[in-house]
């Protein structure tokens, strides 16, 4: 694909961490980024089967809506105990008062009950970017690990807490943004599910 983002878009989301970590991202390409939130766009029902249907779903409604391209993540934490849930409820496991520690020692409690002694999870981002002329992308990014419990830090947002990734003694709620998203000068492979797969997208739409 050879058409690039610039200019101004929006970031199809009115969770406030997600909005920080992308407008992170985003900043060294001089890309203008409005949320969602802030234009007052309505949230749609996210009624997809998988992080990729429902990133889409987002995006169409918020470059629909507001007339321009638009940026949407679908992420969440898939627990090998549990097959894979809570998934694409992530979100909907903390219920509408977003209470992740509830959400966490529900995993945690799940993860017991089911008798598996795995401890292995995975963080799952697809990123959607659709245009208003209908033109859409798709980039999808994984980081494996193992869930922390009790989990550690305050740092980050969601299930950071409860999840190590491989090849680190700590969680991603112990980490710094930097550290979580952070893209490597050099090219290298980022850390977080969602920078990975903003590497995608950044080396395919973003100059």
């Amino acid at each position: 694909m050879s058409r690039r983002l610039t200019g101004k878009l929006v970031i199809a989301t009115h969770n406030a961490g997600k909005l920080r970590e992308m407008r992170e991202l985003l900043a060294p390409y001089g890309v203008e980024a409005v949320s969602a939130g802030e234009l007052g766009l309505a949230e749609p029902e996210e009624t997809g089967s998988d992080f990729v249907s429902n990133a889409l779903i987002k995006a169409r409604a918020a470059a629909k809506a507001a007339n321009l391209p638009a940026f949407a993540d679908d992420s969440g934490l898939c627990v090998d105990a549990l097959d894979g849930a809570p998934g694409i409820y992530s979100a909907r496991w903390a219920g509408e008062a977003k209470n992740f520690g509830a959400a966490m020692a529900r995993i945690e409690a799940e993860a017991q009950a089911s008798g598996s002694p795995s401890r292995r999870a995975h963080f799952v981002s697809a990123l959607a970017v659709v245009w208003p002329d209908g033109e859409e992308a798709v980039f999808e990014g994984k980081v494996f690990g193992d869930l922390a419990f009790p989990p550690r830090g305050m740092a980050g947002f969601g299930y950071d807490p409860c999840f190590t990734p491989d090849g680190h003694a700590r969680t991603f709620g112990e980490m710094s943004a930097e550290e979580k998203h952070g893209i490597p000068p050099d090219g290298s492979e980022a850390l977080s599910h969602r920078a990975r797969a903003f590497q995608m997208m950044a080396r395919t739409l973003l100059k």
